[in-house]
């Protein structure tokens, strides 16, 4: 009886979960991306190898021609198709693309993009109605495009003509090798927000409204509100422009609640932007006025403000100095510049927009700059 052939060294390796999961750690996320499209096994082990924390890969948004300087009037702004920026640009890095949904997506705008899903409203849809939600998946090239919640999902629905929708987010996800997972819509009812909980498996979609909120009022024009959400230390939240607080949202428990920011932004209508620390990914709060770079973090001490901490302030009058053809007195820099948001990934940069003058990061250590 002839002895089985051996089993060489590179199967062996392939077919043991400790070694194989041990290789795949010291693989860039990029790669470990592709690992895990290979196949269920690979898929399973690729997961366990995973860091905690999702890895940023790049930036995913819609380009926009920078406007004249002001007093010229800007021109009609041209919609463009979302592109995706890759984080590294070695050769390894991920060329995603919306390409693969190029005609589905047309007439659709981001608003949102986690746990691997892309959710695009849209673009022209009067802010009553419940919208259709497009979902795309550029890794694995799904798509999935969501109806709008049935008629009869809110019994005697009597705000049906004056509802408000504030934005869509990702909620959740089973698993990246399938398509399911729950998004949630927000629109305001009357005076109290509500959320409508999509749930996505294999293609088929329910969807079920939840109670108007009891603890949130919206005491102000929700046109207000910011489309776009903020994932940020396990909660979703929406910013409201000229408003001392924020508009949140638990995952866990899909309750809704307003939660206030520091006073001596609130109070002076000083433009802000929530994110996560990238030290320790700690809710944190962003702001850029009179040239002074402000990051808060939550916080007990002695002193805090509305339960925010001012854990670093520096300036940055040198780096917008070097703004070309920004202006240099104090009342038009503050007219044209703001902080647009605090990145995701945690690399320790902001990026600050001047109006008519291009769009810039700005990392929190080396105080250096770059032009977007």
């Amino acid at each position: 009886m002839e002895a089985p052939p051996a089993t060489s060294s590179a199967e062996a390796v392939l077919t043991n979960g400790l070694l194989l999961r041990s290789i795949l750690q010291r693989l860039t996320p990029a790669d470990l991306l592709r690992a895990a499209l290979a196949s269920h096994r690979w898929c399973r082990a690729a997961s366990r190898a995973a860091p905690l924390a999702p890895p940023l890969l790049g930036y995913l948004f819609h380009p926009v021609d920078t406007p004249p300087p002001t007093p010229i009037p800007s021109p009609a702004t041209a919609h463009y198709p979302a592109v995706f920026a890759p984080l590294d640009h070695a050769a390894s890095a991920p060329r995603l693309s919306l390409g693969f949904a190029a005609h589905a997506a047309r007439g659709f705008t981001v608003q949102d993009v986690h746990l691997g899903l892309v959710l695009l409203l849209p673009s022209e849809l009067p802010k009553m109605l419940l919208p259709r939600i497009l979902v795309l998946d550029p890794a694995s090239r799904r798509s999935a495009l969501l109806p709008p919640p049935p008629r009869d999902a809110v019994p005697n629905d009597r705000w049906r003509r004056t509802r408000h929708v504030v934005g869509v987010a990702v909620l959740s996800r089973a698993h990246p090798s399938r398509l399911c997972f729950e998004a949630v819509c927000v629109a305001v009812d009357g005076d109290r927000p509500r959320a409508w909980v999509a749930s996505v498996r294999d293609g088929d979609c329910t969807w079920r409204a939840l109670p108007r909120s009891k603890g949130a009022k919206v005491d102000f024009d929700p046109w207000l509100f910011e489309k776009r959400c903020v994932h940020a230390a396990g909660n979703i939240y929406w910013h409201i422009c000229n408003s001392g607080r924020l508009l949140a949202l638990d995952p866990r428990t899909l309750e809704l609640s307003f939660l206030l920011v520091p006073a001596e932004l609130g109070m002076h209508f000083k433009k802000y932007r929530v994110g996560e620390a990238p030290e320790d990914g700690q809710l944190c709060i962003a702001s850029a006025e009179d040239q002074q770079l402000q990051l808060w973090v939550r916080g007990d001490a002695n002193g805090n403000d509305n339960g925010w901490v001012l854990v670093r302030q520096m300036s940055i009058h040198r780096v917008l100095n070097t703004v070309p053809g920004l202006p240099r007195d104090m009342m038009s820099r503050m007219l044209c510049t703001s902080l647009t948001d605090i990145d995701a990934g945690r690399t320790g940069k902001v990026f600050i927009d001047t109006e008519a003058y291009g769009r810039y990061s700005f990392h929190l250590e080396t105080q250096s700059s770059n032009a977007w």
